[in-house]
């Protein structure tokens, strides 16, 4: 009992050193980023132009790390520390192109989704225009909200552990019942079912203007978001998923609808027949733990990422079936997801980004070298892929005319008093910490690219891409 509490407390005090860790390192950000500008506003002036090193940016933080790392979680969290902040010489090699654009115009903020106490590591919508968005978060909850409204209608609290992944039911009997799958770190993968009849609160959750009118101080790292209205909470599955011994950290719906792919931290693959509650097929083979897991939306062709800086593609399109190993990222493959056009796109921590044709497996097709590690990157129905990454930034890239943009951190009102503003001010309307999972809202006239992180807080934008 004694071992327990002092363990505990270790554990609490490590974790606040992270924080301290990280705070300096947005304070550190915040003093760069002004005197860019500075620098820009005297350039300006001079009529000449300014350049920067990329030794402006940077961070020592292997001194910063000097401690020794006590468990999986702390390394994980290490790791994110180590790789933020870095600023490498941005390059696209092979056929992508680096292209001139105003983010400012292309992409605009729309609303923040409040209520979280934790990170929140994945997010999912829902088809057709039912206009859903599914949130997974370290709390241990699943929440669903309104992309409309911007108001949470309904939560699922049945885990035991943090909520690593959530996947909609892409074939429904009813458009007014939800069917969610979602994984987590209990081991389990849990299937259960909402009514959009059911009552909806009707204050919740912050629209632009609301948090243009909260207080800054509400932004800060001892806040904590409490949702004015409880939403209806749903406390047990319609079943659970067993299988895994290790942390669940991926799910995804099989085109059928009838079977979930499932990938964990004990190196394997799950697929479930979910009526019968069985695993059909134990996909193995990886050297390291999977990070994350994607199915076609119409073939059943599978993919799982993996931390041996591979990822691999099963085919269950025939009676026997066949898998493929996908090598050429430098570090962990952290998403992988497939697109259109017979393609495939794979992020990993190595800060590339690789578009693959399954037709020609031996090498990719293009990369995109970004300036730091790529967490779950999304693609859209217009070959758009959202990349959000470890040092807070969001990159969009058009797969058929190599334009890249990048989603603001903040509104350019507030970056033009960059220097008179407190941190959490400053980037009032964009994440503070690592954005770790994007996704696309293809149906949606108003938000139609959500993102999540560690702050705690999701966002919705609105992009703009005009055919010139």
């Amino acid at each position: 009992m004694i071992a327990n509490i002092s363990m505990v407390r270790d554990q609490a005090r490590l974790y606040n050193l992270f924080g301290d860790i990280e705070k300096e390192f947005d304070a550190l950000y915040i003093e760069n980023c002004a005197l860019r500008t500075r620098l820009s506003q005297l350039g300006e002036r001079l009529g000449e132009p300014v350049s920067f090193s990329s030794e402006l940016l940077s961070v020592n933080s292997e001194n910063a790390m000097s401690r020794k790392d006590t468990g999986k979680k702390a390394m994980q969290v290490s790791q994110k520390l180590k790789t933020a902040f870095r600023v490498p010489p941005g390059k696209f090699v092979q056929t992508l192109k680096a292209g001139v654009s105003d983010s400012s115009r292309r992409v605009k903020y729309v609303r923040c989704f409040t209520g979280h106490r934790d990170g929140v590591w994945h997010v999912s919508t829902s088809k057709g225009t039912q206009g859903i968005l599914a949130s997974a978060s370290a709390d241990q909850v699943c929440r669903l909200w309104s992309l409309d409204t911007g108001l949470c209608i309904g939560q699922y609290s049945g885990h035991s552990g943090s909520v690593n992944g959530v996947s909609f039911n892409p074939v429904s009997t009813d458009p007014n019942d939800l069917v969610v799958a979602t994984a987590s770190g209990d081991y389990t993968v849990h299937v259960w079912k909402y009514s959009l009849l059911g009552d909806v609160p009707h204050q919740m959750g912050s629209s632009e203007e609301e948090l243009e009118s909260t207080d800054v101080k509400t932004l800060g790292e001892d806040s904590t978001d409490v949702d004015p209205v409880m939403p209806g909470v749903i406390r047990q599955p319609v079943c659970s998923l067993t299988g895994h011994t290790n942390v669940v950290i991926a799910v995804d719906w099989i085109c059928n609808g009838e079977q979930l792919l499932t990938a964990s931290w004990d190196r394997n693959a799950n697929v479930y027949d979910v009526e019968r509650e069985e695993i059909l097929n134990v996909l193995s083979g990886h050297d390291d733990e999977l990070t994350h897991c994607s199915a076609h939306s119409s073939q059943k062709l599978v993919v799982t990422a993996s931390r041996d800086s591979t990822f691999r593609l099963w085919d269950f399109r025939e009676s026997i079936q066949s898998v493929a190993v996908f090598q050429g990222h430098n570090d962990s493959v952290t998403s992988v997801v497939f697109s259109t056009g017979e393609k495939v796109v794979s992020g990993s921590d190595d800060r590339c980004v690789k578009v693959w044709d399954l037709r020609n497996m031996r090498s990719a097709i293009a990369t995109v070298r970004l300036n730091s590690a790529v967490n779950r990157l999304s693609v859209s129905s217009r070959s758009l892929v959202a990349i959000p990454q470890d040092d807070r930034n969001i990159h969009i890239y058009d797969l058929n005319s190599v334009r890249l943009t990048r989603v603001p951190r903040a509104n350019s009102k507030l970056l033009r008093n960059f220097v008179a503003l407190s941190t959490y001010e400053a980037e009032f309307k964009g994440h503070r910490r690592i954005v770790y999972c994007a996704a696309w809202a293809d149906d949606h006239p108003a938000n139609d690219l959500i993102t999540c992180g560690f702050d705690k807080r999701i966002i919705g934008w609105k992009t703009s891409f005009l055919k010139e």
